[in-house]
């Protein structure tokens, strides 16, 4: 799928959510939705992605950059290692958060679980060269 294309089903999954009052599309199989608000790298401008979060606990939100195993990161990714001041909205609410990549020794405990959660993820890894950045959300 092009970037064209990710964006336009963010826009309709935005929409849907709005709609529905979040009782359509707020969780993907035993994933919540989450929307990921980031400042643009380049603009400065706030920028969001509608994103699954395959492991939750302790406040914390895990979310994986695969962009469906395509080769190149996604912009949300970019931008948040550029400014790790994000916001995430879950169940209507948004919360302050510092993101940052998993530690290899934190990703190797994570992955198994994401890919339980989503095993979709897996196929993803094995499409690309990349590996494949887990993000680690924490409130501030």
């Amino acid at each position: 799928m092009n970037d064209f294309g990710h964006r336009l089903i963010n826009r309709f999954h935005r929409g849907l959510l709005a709609v529905t009052g979040g009782r359509i599309g707020s969780r993907f199989g035993s994933m919540p939705v989450v929307e990921l608000h980031t400042i643009g790298r380049s603009s400065g401008e706030r920028r969001s992605a509608m994103l699954t979060a395959p492991v939750r606990e302790d406040g914390r939100y895990v979310l994986v950059a695969s962009k469906g195993g395509d080769p190149r990161h996604p912009s949300w990714y970019v931008n948040l290692v550029a400014n790790p001041d994000v916001e995430l909205t879950v169940d209507g609410r948004t919360v302050p958060m510092r993101a940052r990549t998993a530690t290899p020794a934190e990703r190797a405990e994570l992955w198994p679980r994401i890919t339980r959660a989503y095993p979709g993820y897996a196929g993803y890894q094995r499409k690309t060269t990349r590996q494949i950045p887990v993000v680690i959300c924490e409130p501030r």
